[in-house]
């Protein structure tokens, strides 16, 4: 039997644990693909993670087999659920909320093992630099 062979490749950022269907369709439709099947795998890899914003990088192969691979939720979704609150309207110009030092951390460490580093204070400078840009100031900087 010769190999699979990736067909389409796509990465999704839905709500995890309560994926609709019609989201699905728009980026996996023309595949072919049995989307029910798709959102039942998803829905169940994301369920501790309910409620949060999840990547998901959906391989279809030319047999429409599919595989998923979960990603840490994006970096402004984190700040913003680590501050209860959004950016600034006009990051540069206004002030935001403050971000402590711990909740910085703590993002950092849920982040890492999609960054392109194992060292957590480098994580935190990043995170801090995605802050920024979002008008939100970091404790302690």
């Amino acid at each position: 039997m010769p190999p699979r062979r990736a067909i389409h490749k796509v990465t999704l950022q839905l709500t995890a644990g309560n994926t609709p269907v019609a989201e699905l369709g728009k980026m996996l439709g023309q595949t072919g693909v049995a989307l029910i099947e798709v959102k039942r795998r998803y829905d169940e890899l994301s369920a501790p993670q309910r409620g949060d914003v999840v990547p998901a990088v959906v391989t279809v192969f030319d047999d429409r087999s599919v595989t998923l691979e979960l990603r840490t939720p994006p970096t402004s979704f984190l700040i913003k659920r680590a501050l209860n609150a959004k950016g600034s309207a006009r990051p540069g110009h206004d002030p935001g909320s403050t971000l402590t030092r711990e909740a910085l951390r703590a993002i950092a460490v849920r982040k890492l093992p999609d960054l392109n580093t194992a060292d957590v204070e480098a994580a935190m400078r990043t995170i801090a630099g995605t802050a920024r840009s979002m008008g939100v100031t970091v404790a302690g900087q």
